[in-house]
């Protein structure tokens, strides 16, 4: 296939999916989660940023494949400036789960669920009637809100203890909750990656895809992909971490290939396009 052996999926349909990639790189969509996926997880999501060689990568990739769409829970124009992906010909950036769309330097969404302002204002509430611990902290995204428990002394722990009286809350005001990494979201039901993911492939007549996420929210991906496949779609899942990393053990489970983190993601993505350049 002209990959170095490391990249070659371990499944016969990732091996297959690659194929299709190859053979036709003009019908194949690069489809990308952001965080833990381009850039590190670090503890306070403001200073995320994605790894330096993602931007060559990508550049590189944008002219040699169908598309490359990035599909993140966080506010699109955010993922394009903390991804340094402004100016990039061909990139497409899906924020919240799909519910934005950032293109040539537009972002356009449609109005904001009514719940999502009802429970901003109520989570405070919730959390010290819980008796949430000193380090939990949320996080508002506009169109979401998140509840992270990362800074506690106790992450695991308080996330369980959040994760009912969270719950109820979202079913109250109309939402759902998305978990993640030592996270609860609370956004609007019917919006996640993979219903983002099968409208962009459908949009763009696309006939393979290469999908790599990290987390519980990426598991929605793999299944659009997962799917897909049985119905002659060429797909390659890709997952962005250690397999014995809890929270991604499951799309480890699943994936075709699992590299080492953003830095993996990224040396995939550029031998892929060095390969392409040389057909």
């Amino acid at each position: 296939m002209g990959f170095d052996e490391k990249w070659v999926p371990v499944t016969g349909a990732g091996r297959d999916g690659l194929r299709g990639i190859l053979a036709a790189p003009g019908d194949a969509v690069v489809a990308l989660d952001f965080d833990g996926t381009l850039a590190p997880i670090v503890a306070d999501p403001s200073q995320a940023r994605a790894h330096p060689g993602v931007r060559g990568a990508l550049g590189v990739l944008t002219g040699r494949v169908g598309a490359v769409v990035v599909i993140t829970g966080r506010p699109a124009a955010l993922a394009v400036e903390y991804g340094g992906l402004a100016g990039l010909p061909g990139v497409v950036v899906l924020g919240h789960y799909g519910a934005e769309r950032w293109e040539g330097g537009e972002v356009s969404a449609p109005e904001v669920h009514p719940g999502v302002a009802a429970v901003r204002g109520a989570l405070p509430g919730v959390l010290e009637r819980v008796g949430a611990p000193g380090g939990t902290w949320v996080e508002d995204k506009g169109r979401s809100v998140a509840v992270h428990t990362r800074r506690a002394a106790e992450p695991e722990r308080v996330l369980e203890l959040l994760r009912g009286p969270v719950g109820e809350l979202a079913a109250e005001h109309g939402l759902v909750v998305e978990p993640g990494r030592l996270v609860l979201e609370l956004r609007p039901p019917g919006v996640d990656k993979g219903a983002a993911l099968t409208g962009f492939l459908r949009e763009r007549g696309a006939r393979a895809v290469l999908y790599a996420g990290d987390d519980l929210g990426d598991v929605a991906a793999f299944a659009a992909v997962e799917k897909l496949r049985g119905e002659g779609l060429a797909g390659v899942l890709v997952c962005s971490g250690a397999v014995g990393d809890a929270p991604v053990r499951e799309l480890a489970e699943r994936a075709d290939l699992v590299v080492d983190g953003p830095e993996g993601v990224v040396e995939l993505l550029a031998d892929l396009g060095e390969v392409l350049t040389g057909r």
